[in-house]
This record gives C-alpha cells, structure tokens and sequence, in this order.
C-alpha cells in the first residue's frame, strides 16, 4: 500500500485513531458495554485488517501515535501491545487458539486499572503512592477476575492477564512451558517496551534502541528469547521511528529489513538541520550512512509532512 496524498494519509491515520478511541471507550465504561467479548473480537478483527493491509505503514502510523502524546495513554497502551503481540505470534506461527487469547490479554490486561493508567501517565511525580502501587500491584488478578464477571469465558485469555507480572513464567524455555505461562511472558515483554517508548507527565518517552536494549540485556541475563524475537519482528527501530544518521542527518524509519537494524530510512533533514523538500528514501543496508542512535519524538521539533514522506515507499 501506497500513501500518495494528504487525504489518504489523514484517512489511514483516522483509522488506527478511531481504533484507539474505541479500544479506550470499552476499557472506561466496560461494565456498561454489551457484548464486551464480542466488541474486543471486532477491535481485534479491524487491527488484523490495518496490519495486513500493509505492516510497516501500520507500524509508521501507531508509532506516530503512540510516541507523540500520553493522552489517552490506556488505550494507546493497549492498541501497541496487541498489535507488538500480534507480530510476535505470527513470528511464532502460534496456534491460532493460541494467538486469539494473547491479542485479546494485551488489549485488555489493565481493565481493573485504566483510570489509574490514564492518570499515571499525566501525573507529574514519577513515584506512585502508595495507595497507587496496591492498586498496581492488584491489577493483573483484579483485572482477569472483571473479565470473568463481564462475561469472558476464554481461560487462556484470562489466565494469561492473571500471569502476566509474574516472574515464575521466565523460568523454561518458551515452546516448552505451559501455554498460559508462555503468553503471559510474551506480554510482558511486549508491555514493558512499549511503556518505555510511550512518554509520560513525568518524562519523556525513551527512544526505541534504549528501551529494547535494555529489555534485551535483561533477556540475556535469563536466557529469555522473547526480546530477541520482538527484535526481529519489529526491528531496532521500527517504522515510524525518528534516527540520527551517522552523517548527522535526521531520518525517519519508513519500512523494515531482512536486517532489524538495517531498516529503510527518509532522510528528512540535513547535516546542519533543514528540512529537505522533497525527503530522501535511503535503505541503510546498501551502505552508508547508517543509524547511529534513535531519537525520542520528543526531540524531533520540527513539523514533518507524513503523508510526502510515505510517498517514497
């Protein structure tokens, strides 16, 4: 799939928003919604549809989303880590009963706690009250026991939100432990990624080389292949991922490799900071310049043109 004007670009942007913003509503007002089960299955449904129409510009357009506001952080939160899971079960070829059951625990794991969520993400101290950690703490069997109440009956959807901040899960080798315990390690992982990357009242959101480096070094220490996995789904630096090159010039990340840290880049700024009109496509595994770091989109302070960028893929 092609983006070839502004409006195309805004349509397809609508779509992951929209998404979002339902994905939200349910989580805020579930013990009013009918049919919750059957609404996650629908959400689940159009994210597949956005993700197969074309990966990498799904990736480009969530990350835009995810990493340039902590409004509405629940269900951004959410979206990423279903659609983060999503690749990863298909990187695993899951079962699909399997795959069902970790897409719909990713986008529902914080049920018990999103207002807390939302209000985290806004609040300017970094440490939570106590009152606050309890409520954390609380949320991964809170949470599964309010889906039971509302009427889900997918134990493995259930059991893998119960599981998901357990440690006991890191222990065995992935396609070797019980189905719930490997789904509630992937969403782990996957959940502390994508709050590293997402920014908060209190900071910033970490680039996206920092936070999987630091999940991967954890990894190594427990010899867990998930993070590992996570790279090769999404790469170092995913679509939708503004880099340094090592030429000084700003780019932006538009599609994925065979390499995860070789991505196709935009090369949307110059070595003493103006902008370039048009952008430039560069795929850095055919040779220099390559990435020398990721950049928070924070740092980014220019206003980019999405849609003339997408134009080059």
């Amino acid at each position: 799939m092609t983006v070839q004007t502004e409006n195309e670009y805004e349509d397809l942007l609508s779509l992951w928003s929209d998404l979002e913003s339902g994905l939200g509503i349910i989580l805020g007002s579930f013990g009013s919604i009918q049919e919750f089960e059957q609404r996650v299955w629908q959400y689940d449904r159009w994210m597949r549809d956005l993700l197969e129409s074309d990966t990498d510009l799904g990736l480009y357009l969530l990350f835009q989303l995810a990493a340039n506001s902590p409004v509405g952080y629940s269900a951004s939160h959410a979206l990423i880590c279903s659609v983060l899971c999503e690749l990863i079960a298909v990187h695993l070829a899951l079962p699909k009963m399997e795959r069902d059951s970790l897409v719909h625990a990713a986008m529902t794991m914080n049920l018990s706690m999103t207002p807390l969520q939302d209000q985290l993400a806004e609040q300017l101290e970094k440490r939570p009250t106590p009152q606050q950690q309890a409520e954390i703490a609380a949320h991964p069997v809170n949470s599964s026991a309010l889906l039971s109440q509302i009427g889900v009956t997918d134990r493995l959807w259930l059991d893998t939100i119960r599981l998901h901040h357990d440690a006991a899960t890191d222990a065995g080798v992935l396609s070797d432990i019980p189905p719930a315990a490997r789904l509630a390690r992937i969403l782990r992982i996957v959940d502390r990624y994508a709050a590293m990357i997402s920014p908060r009242g209190s900071r910033e959101g970490r680039s996206t080389t920092d936070s999987m480096r630091s999940i991967v070094a954890k990894s190594v220490q427990r010899h867990d292949e998930v993070a590992h996995i996570l790279v090769r789904a999404v790469g170092l630096c995913p679509p939708g991922t503004f880099v340094r090159l090592d030429n000084s010039e700003l780019a932006i990340v538009v599609r994925r490799s065979g390499q995860p840290n070789l991505p196709e880049v935009a090369v949307v700024m110059d070595q003493e900071g103006a902008v370039l009109n048009p952008p430039r496509l560069h795929r850095t595994a055919d040779g220099s310049p390559r990435i020398k770091t990721a950049l928070s989109a924070s740092a980014v302070k220019e206003r980019m043109n999405h849609h003339r960028i997408l134009r080059l893929t």
